[in-house]
């Protein structure tokens, strides 16, 4: 009887040293869940601010500007434009003016 007693109790503290370790293994776990799920916030958080501030930056207005000012460009109008006229080679004349 003692033996079976022993090896009870053997077996009882090898269980509890188990389910300490789990308990352990499970809170650390757990912690670094959490960890990851407020990373993954403060990204979504950022992605959205970027997001908003490119489409800030895209604006009609802010892309004209930026090519009068640092472009140099400017509106096409009758005056600044050249019309260049179009001539057919002298070979597709030939041939029959098929295009």
């Amino acid at each position: 009887m003692t033996r079976l007693n022993v090896l009870l109790f053997a077996a009882l503290l090898l269980s509890s040293l188990y389910l300490v370790r789990v308990s352990y293994e499970s809170r650390r776990l757990f912690a670094s869940l959490d960890k990851a799920q407020t990373e993954e916030r403060a990204l979504a958080v950022e992605f959205e601010r970027l997001k908003a501030e490119r489409q800030a930056q895209a604006t009609p207005l802010r892309v004209e500007k930026t090519a009068r000012e640092k472009l140099a460009m400017r509106n096409a109008t009758p005056a600044v434009t050249q019309y260049v006229p179009w001539e057919r080679p002298a070979s597709a004349a030939a041939a029959g003016g098929a295009r």
